[in-house]
């Protein structure tokens, strides 16, 4: 019997931690601070958006297995904000045989959706969700934060990265990789055992992958103006030649590509490569869209005008 019945993959509810609560950069608090957020007019400090990415994980390996963490994009745009004690559910679409594009969603237990998602298997997956996002974003009329900046503008320097298992990844993300694993919503002997795992080394969490990125950013002296609070909008991971190996050394290389704005932000949308060590092989990237909230700069309105 034959139906064309939708169906799709869904995990168990679960209630993501907060971890950035200590979180500093450029000399102050970030949104995941609960008196910054509030001073924002939100609830409380927002959990981080790639959190959410390691629920996706079991629903997305029982689908393609190793070529997941091998060449697998998950590519979110985030809708709604969840702090700690709210509960997360994670959807896949089940594809059809043979695909490797599909849909990924993911819910509060209300029905509020958290994020939107595609996911797909590379090199040859078509176009992600963020690549259609950006291709619908219209030129900034006039950025006051962000006034400095310009698509095409490259990091200052390599960045030469690694993630240890003990290992503080400093003022931005205020906790180690071990750490996180003892409160991840999905945990894998493949994050700390070298045996269990089919490459015979521990794999980086994808949530994890945006910690590795990023707790070196400072170092690209992208100039924008302070003090300003921004939040991740839109994520996208993408394995070239996977999976990332904990104690493993890499090379980032940053680029502006994209700016836009919006009611309430300024965005500057960054892709970073991810190479080995030598830079020479590319082992992965990741897009990500900043969006700076405007009330967050003293004076926004002020300066926009001229004043």
């Amino acid at each position: 019997m034959s139906f064309d019945t939708p169906l799709h993959l869904c995990g168990p509810l679960r209630q993501p931690r907060q971890m950035l609560a200590e979180q500093e950069y450029a000399g102050h608090s970030s949104i995941h601070d609960d008196s910054t957020a509030e001073q924002l007019g939100l609830q409380a400090g927002p959990i981080e958006g790639p959190t959410h990415f390691s629920q996706f994980v079991p629903l997305l390996a029982d689908l393609w297995g190793r070529a997941w963490f091998e060449r697998g994009c998950f590519s979110a745009h985030f809708q709604n904000m969840v702090v700690e004690g709210e509960s997360v559910r994670a959807f896949v679409a089940r594809p059809q045989q043979g695909a490797a594009r599909t849909k990924a969603w993911a819910e509060k237990a209300d029905g509020t959706p958290v994020l939107d998602a595609s996911a797909s298997l590379g090199p040859d997956d078509g176009e992600t969700l963020l690549e259609q996002r950006m291709a619908r974003l219209r030129p900034p009329e006039e950025l006051v934060i962000l006034s400095d900046l310009r698509e095409g503008m490259t990091g200052a320097e390599d960045e030469p990265v690694r993630m240890d298992a003990d290992q503080d990844m400093g003022k931005l993300y205020p906790f180690s990789l071990n750490q996180k694993l003892e409160k991840i919503t999905e945990n894998s002997p493949w994050y700390s055992d070298a045996t269990t795992s089919p490459w015979g080394r521990p794999v980086i969490p994808l949530e994890m992958v945006s910690v590795l990125v990023e707790h070196t950013s400072h170092k690209a002296r992208f100039p924008m103006k302070q003090p300003s609070v921004g939040l991740f909008a839109d994520l996208e991971i993408r394995m070239v030649d996977g999976p990332l190996f904990v104690g493993e050394d890499y090379l980032l290389r940053r680029e502006i590509v994209a700016l836009s704005e919006s009611k309430r932000t300024e965005s500057y949308w960054v892709r970073t490569r991810v190479y080995d060590a030598a830079g020479e092989t590319l082992k992965a990237q990741m897009l990500l869209n900043h969006a700076v909230m405007k009330a967050s700069f003293p004076g926004y309105q002020e300066e926009r005008q001229g004043g």
